[in-house]
């Protein structure tokens, strides 16, 4: 059991840093998965961003994803097909269903990231955080999102989720990171001491101290290297 979010993605990020990522960017699941993800950016010492994913209902079904959009510029829509041919539906019928779910979506990340354009992961090593995963069905429309924009390499890092989970996302991803795996899952909350309900005011706090994090380590980077010149020089040798 995890104390809170913060202790989770701490000890998440113990893992990840043996793992030597090329170039990571951690991107959260928000809401819950982003005090984890901000754990893991602090210590991967790595930039911080979000995937928003915003579900396209069934018609007369809005529990039902037919589709995902997945925020991006531009935002990408994942297809569930088998959804999409059950219910028959055609190109028209399905871009009337998207275009119903893009305000909410646009909102969002104006919420989030305000003129903020999402980081780009083009040969990069996405690292996609969660608090948890029951059916990973979120995770596995973002996984396929992010393929279409050329990371080297895409990591999943969760808390806990179940074995079968866990196996299914190992399909999607090239690595998966997973703490613990009860083969009896019980709802998310049961493996946290404390799992409040996060607020969009939570989502831009930890977001504000993931980049403040970023900026000092850059500036402290930056400010080495121009009290020791000859360290940089050698460096830039090598």
């Amino acid at each position: 059991m995890f104390r809170d979010r913060q202790e989770a993605g701490r000890m998440l990020a113990n893992e990840l840093a043996g793992l030597s990522l090329h170039a990571p960017v951690v991107l959260a699941l928000p809401r819950g998965g982003v005090p984890v993800a901000a754990e893991v950016a602090a210590v991967l010492n790595a930039p911080l961003d979000l995937v928003i994913v915003r579900k396209v209902g069934a018609p007369g079904n809005p529990e039902l994803a037919v589709a995902a959009i997945v925020d991006g510029d531009p935002p990408d829509v994942v297809l569930n097909r088998e959804i999409v041919e059950a219910y028959n539906l055609d190109d028209a019928a399905l871009a009337t269903l998207v275009k119903r779910e893009r305000p909410e979506l646009q909102r969002r990340r104006t919420l989030y990231r305000g003129s903020r354009s999402p980081l780009s992961i083009a040969g990069k090593t996405a690292v996609l955080v969660d608090d948890g995963a029951a059916t990973g069905t979120s995770m596995k429309v973002a996984i396929r999102a992010l393929k279409r924009r050329s990371p080297t390499a895409i990591v999943v890092a969760l808390p806990i989720a179940p074995p079968e989970t866990v196996a299914e996302l190992s399909q999607e991803a090239d690595r998966i990171v997973c703490l613990a795996q009860p083969p009896h899952f019980r709802a998310l909350g049961y493996y946290y001491r404390n799992f409040e309900q996060l607020e969009d005011e939570d989502v831009l706090a930890a977001l504000g101290r993931g980049r403040e994090g970023r900026d000092a380590a850059t500036s402290k980077r930056g400010k080495a290297a121009v009290e020791n010149p000859h360290t940089a020089d050698a460096k830039k040798k090598r």
